[in-house]
């Protein structure tokens, strides 16, 4: 084996090491974000307490049927626990103005960059909303569990909900209930620049 070879062997330990420690505190912190108890968790889950706090501490490294279960007993996708990304464990997650992730959607003529931490250990996801003239979220009105949140950096943005319209202008905001119906546009003849905010449901 090659010097190089050596590298990348070390390099893929590396994240392997990373991803297996990140289990325990991502667990703990979903755990008391939810408000459980260890028992409680083991209820839900039909894993032991005692295994759920090995697991909480790194003392030992769950399979991935005791890792699904604890996923769907939190309602988290297994993903949540192995995804590299969340390499800030802390009370606290950092994005940087160059390191803003870009979220998906499937609405055409808007892009979100991200500004929250990663779902699943918080309630609230935040992102700048790019959004081009005569961009909508389309003919059919929206409803789902949670809230938004839009202040309007550049530009002009319309809202309906429930039936009423709304339209901001640089400076304003707008705050309302999703499981309400509701719908975009941009009515400008340029892009609108917005922070949008979503509560996301437990």
């Amino acid at each position: 084996m090659g010097a190089a070879e050596i590298a990348a062997a070390s390099e893929g330990d590396s994240t392997l090491d990373r991803i297996v420690s990140s289990i325990g505190p991502k667990l703990r912190e979903l755990r008391l974000q939810r408000g459980l108890s260890l028992q409680q968790l083991a209820e839900r889950s039909d894993v032991s307490a005692a295994a759920i706090h090995k697991i909480e501490k790194s003392g030992m490294v769950p399979t991935i049927t005791t890792l699904l279960k604890l996923a769907g007993a939190l309602n988290r996708s297994i993903s949540y626990f192995v995804d590299e990304e969340t390499e800030q464990n802390g009370p606290a997650y950092l994005t940087t103005a160059d390191e803003r992730r870009i979220v998906y959607t499937s609405h055409l003529g808007i892009d979100l960059a991200g500004i929250s931490g990663p779902y699943g250990r918080f309630f609230l996801a935040g992102a700048v909303a790019t959004v081009d003239p005569g961009a909508s979220s389309g003919a059919n009105a929206m409803e789902h569990p949670g809230e938004e949140l839009v202040f309007v950096l550049e530009g002009s943005m319309e809202f309906e909900v429930d039936g009423q319209g709304y339209r901001l202008a640089e400076g304003d905001s707008v705050h309302f209930r999703t499981d309400r119906p509701h719908r975009w546009k941009n009515p400008g003849k340029r892009p609108a620049r917005a922070v949008w905010m979503a509560l996301r449901p437990l």
